[in-house]
């Protein structure tokens, strides 16, 4: 099967099965395309900064969207296959990510941390001359090189597992034929926008459980002052259980502040690939995707250094410096916030004001490449 569009006539009389087959087919062979290039990739760049390369950039938007059709749509397929496809698929995506993710957050500390030290045209940063800015520094540097260094021995060794190549297997035999149900023989509009609307259904459900009032002020800094909300009982005692009690309560308190909009950043993940499915435009989704990515990397980024500050026998003014960096983050995590709630009002309500835009592409074509 080829990545060509369908014909009209084919299109206007396309089942559900039709339609995700040539949505499989063509992200399985995007796959197992890509998936000797990010070996490869991996392989030979020890020390390497520009990562994810393209082969490793490829592999990881075939696998979300494969993920992504089979949770969306997993009513047309076998459950179990859908199931062990959806798990295997995520312990790959979670294994791509790690070094990836490691290469962003260190560019975004030492950035805002160099930027923060420095003069900027209004005038000097912050920390500029602080005595723990160095230090500071080259503390991050040296964690998140230490980290990246790992997750990368990690990523190499599981890219030559029997696990990968079962996966890999997996994907072959997709190209061919995927396990569809009878129900999927059904009218594409039929079996399809159902499915999809319930995408929509839960990101509408999502959203409305976030705080988008307290988010109205860009920069409010609302929350590094809501901290201390979460009292976990910690084992032991000594003179310094105060301190270590106000860190782990602080954490506690961030991640779960964090949480529903980190879930909410899945969920319009899932509705873009569904609308991908569907024909539809998914403008607006990817702006909000790439709004909630970058609230998710400076949260990550904020844990980064509330955790360097914690690093026995550091200077006090090194771990002041990280303070502020952390604090840093956690504004720009709250700027996202408040970028988020002023464009979710603005797009169609509901499942049925996405699904009732006019095809972009139609039923059975592949819909264009996106890089996330």
């Amino acid at each position: 099967m080829t990545d060509a569009p369908m014909t009209a006539q084919a299109a206007s009389t396309a089942t559900a099965g039709d339609i995700l087959s040539s949505h499989l087919t063509a992200q399985a062979g995007a796959f197992l395309r890509a998936l000797p290039l990010a070996v490869g990739e991996v392989g030979a760049r020890p020390g390497a900064v520009a990562v994810p390369s393209a082969g490793t950039a490829d592999l990881l938007r075939a696998v979300r969207r494969i993920g992504g059709l089979l949770h969306t749509f997993g009513g047309s397929f076998e459950q179990a296959w859908a199931h062990e496809s959806r798990t295997e698929l995520r312990w790959l995506l979670n294994l791509l990510a790690l070094e990836p993710g490691y290469v962003r957050r260190s560019a975004r500390l030492l950035g805002a941390l160099d930027s923060l030290n420095g003069t900027e045209p209004d005038g000097p940063g912050m920390l500029a001359g602080h005595a723990g800015a160095p230090k500071a520094r080259a503390l991050l540097d040296r964690q998140l090189t230490l980290a990246r260094t790992r997750a990368h021995s990690t990523v190499l060794q599981e890219l030559r597992s029997a696990r990968l190549h079962a996966l890999a297997d997996r994907m072959t035999l997709l190209v061919g034929e995927a396990p569809l149900l009878e129900s999927a023989g059904g009218r594409a509009g039929t079996v399809l926008l159902p499915q999809a609307a319930a995408a929509f259904t839960a990101l509408t459900v999502g959203a409305q459980q976030l705080p988008l009032r307290r988010a109205a002020r860009p920069y409010g800094g609302d929350g590094l002052r809501r901290l201390g909300t979460v009292q976990p009982a910690l084992p032991g005692a000594g003179p310094e259980a105060p301190a270590v009690r106000g860190a782990v309560d602080a954490d506690a308190a961030l991640a779960a502040d964090d949480a529903p909009w980190l879930r909410v950043r899945i969920l319009v993940k899932r509705a873009r690939y569904a609308l991908e499915v569907c024909g539809r435009p998914s403008v607006e989704l990817d702006e909000l995707d790439e709004v909630l990515g970058r609230h998710q990397e400076a949260a990550d980024a904020a844990v980064t250094a509330a955790t360097a500050a914690r690093t026995p026998r550091i200077t006090p003014a090194t771990a002041y410096v990280l303070g502020v960096v952390h604090a840093d983050q956690r504004l720009e995590v709250e700027a996202a916030r408040y970028a988020f709630g002023r464009r979710w009002p603005e797009l169609p309500p509901g499942p049925d004001g996405w699904l009732e835009i006019p095809p972009a592409e139609g039923w059975g074509q592949t819909p264009a490449p996106r890089t996330a």
